[in-house]
């Protein structure tokens, strides 16, 4: 079953990886994982998106460099600590997410037209079923990152709802 899964999940990842391809990001994987993590937590600070990262906070902040200089962040002193940096996607980033997203999706699409509609139907119920069992354990065990969908986001540190942004 594991390897079943482990080898359709290469073939979703290509998928992913085509529409990337596709709309002409630059974006590492690392860097566009990073992008989508911001987005989750608007004002994030460089501890805690290398925690979400899984990576050291050196790595984190090198990563960030390369996204201010290629114009997907912004960084601004914190709102609660002004020695702590603040993490914000810029207008780019959220154009860029949005046309991944909608490529991503036009490719899913044509796969899932052609699935039976039985097929298309199990492979959602099974699907959302992972998700509960993963967004379940990741809140139980705190060792399980995954990325909220792009309706989910998250207060800002402090708990407060996020702010919108402008350019």
């Amino acid at each position: 079953m594991a390897a079943a899964l482990d080898e359709a999940a290469g073939t979703l990842l290509a998928v992913w990886e085509a529409a990337r391809e596709r709309t002409g990001t630059r974006l590492s994987g690392a860097q566009l994982r990073a992008v989508m993590v911001v987005e989750q937590h608007d004002g994030i600070n460089l501890r805690r998106l290398a925690t979400q990262l899984d990576m050291l906070l050196s790595s984190a902040s090198r990563l960030c460099d390369r996204l201010v200089a290629a114009g997907m962040l912004e960084r601004e002193p914190g709102r609660f600590d002004r020695r702590e940096i603040s993490l914000h996607l810029t207008p780019e980033a959220v154009r860029v997410l949005a046309e991944l997203r909608a490529a991503r999706r036009d490719r899913l699409e044509r796969v899932l037209a052609g699935m039976s509609p039985e097929g298309r139907a199990e492979l959602i119920r099974g699907v959302a079923e992972f998700n509960e069992v993963v967004r379940g354990r990741e809140t139980r065990e705190g060792s399980w990152p995954v990325l909220q969908s792009a309706g989910e986001r998250s207060a800002e540190p402090g708990g407060h709802p996020p702010v919108a942004r402008t350019a």
